[in-house]
């Protein structure tokens, strides 16, 4: 399989946010992009918050003048299927496991220019953290500061991620996997930003926690595709 290096990936992620972003000119349509869910083995429930990627499409096609397929996809971490989409989200409340090929696969994806974007739904961080250590030995997760682009996007996070569901009582924290100073993947823990994306009758949560788990959900978009 030939990969995409990183200088083409970003090239093809700038041309694909622009392209969305047009509208429609002289009768041109550009063509839709889906967000990616991420699938993996263990056991745990990669599959909760089925309405989160639909509804961030749809905010992100009315704040930021996109055009996503709010029809998300679902993909495997050892498929070659990953390399179509530029932006992957991973969720869940248990156990995650990657096999070897998988790391090696999603490792590749991630320094070929793709994204991860993992949400602890509770319960994920004693799974992600040795499995990310899986696909990339030589990175630690650091906690990005309050003045990280990501936070600085179409709404600007000036206290970092928004608190969603309390679980625990901690703070949301934020961190990231930089590799060459780029950020790879970018981890949300203690603040359940998939949560604040679904529909509102599934956690009834407020129409202000949901508009702000969005605003963050469209400002890692955003930063995915013009980084």
């Amino acid at each position: 399989m030939k990969l995409f290096t990183i200088d083409l990936m970003k090239h093809l992620k700038f041309i694909a946010f622009s392209l969305l972003t047009l509208g429609f000119f002289g009768g041109f349509r550009p063509p839709s992009l889906k967000l990616a869910l991420l699938k993996y083995n263990g056991g745990g429930d990669w599959y909760a918050n089925p309405t989160s990627l639909k509804n961030l499409s749809k905010f992100c096609n009315e704040k930021l003048q996109m055009s996503l397929d709010p029809d998300y996809a679902t993909v495997e971490v050892g498929s070659p299927d990953i390399f179509n989409f530029p932006f992957v989200h991973m969720t869940g409340h248990g156990n995650v496991v990657f096999s070897d090929s998988e790391a090696e696969n999603l490792r590749t994806y991630l320094l070929s220019g793709g994204f991860l974007h993992i949400d602890d739904n509770y319960g994920m961080d004693p799974y992600v953290r040795p499995n990310m250590k899986k696909v990339f030995p030589e990175l630690n997760f650091i906690e990005l500061p309050f003045d990280h682009p990501i936070y600085k996007q179409k709404f600007e996070f000036k206290q970092g991620l928004p608190k969603i569901h309390q679980h625990d009582g901690k703070a949301s924290r934020g961190y990231g996997l930089i590799h060459e100073g780029r950020l790879v993947c970018f981890y949300t823990n203690e603040c359940d930003l998939g949560d604040g994306w679904e529909d509102p009758d599934v956690h009834k949560d407020s129409e202000e926690t949901r508009q702000q788990a969005l605003r963050m959900g469209s400002n890692i978009i955003r930063y995915v595709f013009t980084q």
